[in-house]
């Protein structure tokens, strides 16, 4: 809801920049404040750089869709990420597909089907872009459950957006659209939710095996198509 918001006043690269400028102070904080103090330097560093790439390409991807696409449309897509957790889990993770659950993520996809409607939807370069963004979601997922347990918290949050507020910086001097005090405190409010929900995916994929939490995000559908209707009055199709 964030990135569209602030998407309809500047360019998606800047939002992207907002945001990670906006989440970076929650998790020093966090970092700096939690006892023992966490450490910052990374166990396992050729992977941590591996996920670092990913979910800089995942949040450039995500953001630009969400700034081109309704929230409904864009969440539909982004619920393929599940079933390629589960279908990469298996040969990677060791993580066997039993038929229930197998059953219940592919159910699941064809409710994304259902929800994107190919036959009424006119594909534009977004759609490309969303899937991607799913594609890189997915194994950003498979990541966390590999690294999570020899990881701290800290290293998995600061690294990944600190390279997304980085190279976005990089691109400001050409994009840059003075923000309003109402941009920064979405961009601050969205910075403190996105590290609340990063902590807590963080803690599930340590917990539970990946076929376990990854379906878990279809719930968010139904919050996207609510805000969308409330917020950008984007009703969906029956």
């Amino acid at each position: 809801m964030s990135i569209k918001g602030l998407g309809l006043t500047m360019p998606s690269i800047q939002v992207l920049f907002l945001l990670a400028g906006g989440t970076l102070p929650w998790i020093f904080g966090q970092s700096l404040l939690s006892r023992p103090r966490a450490s910052l330097k990374p166990a396992l560093p050729g992977l941590t750089a591996l996920r670092v790439a990913i979910t800089l390409g995942n949040a450039v991807l995500v953001t630009y869709t969400f700034t081109k696409l309704p929230l409904a449309e864009c969440y539909a897509i982004f619920f393929t990420m599940p079933l390629m957790i589960t279908v990469l889990a298996w040969p990677i993770l060791g993580e066997r597909i039993d038929p229930r659950r197998g059953f219940v993520v592919l159910m699941g996809f064809l409710g994304v089907l259902v929800a994107l409607d190919p036959q009424a939807t006119e594909f534009q370069w977004a759609h490309l872009t969303a899937f991607g963004g799913a594609s890189l979601g997915a194994a950003n997922g498979i990541l966390l459950r590999l690294i999570g347990p020899r990881e701290t918290t800290g290293v998995m949050m600061v690294y990944p957006v600190a390279a997304q507020f980085l190279a976005a910086a990089l691109v400001m001097p050409f994009v840059w659209v003075p923000p309003g005090l109402d941009a920064v405190a979405i961009a601050l409010g969205a910075g403190l939710l996105g590290t609340l929900g990063g902590f807590a995916i963080i803690a599930a994929y340590r917990m539970a095996p990946t076929i376990v939490v990854a379906p878990m995000q279809y719930s968010q559908i139904l919050w996207a198509s609510l805000l969308g209707i409330l917020i950008f009055d984007e009703w969906p199709g029956r």
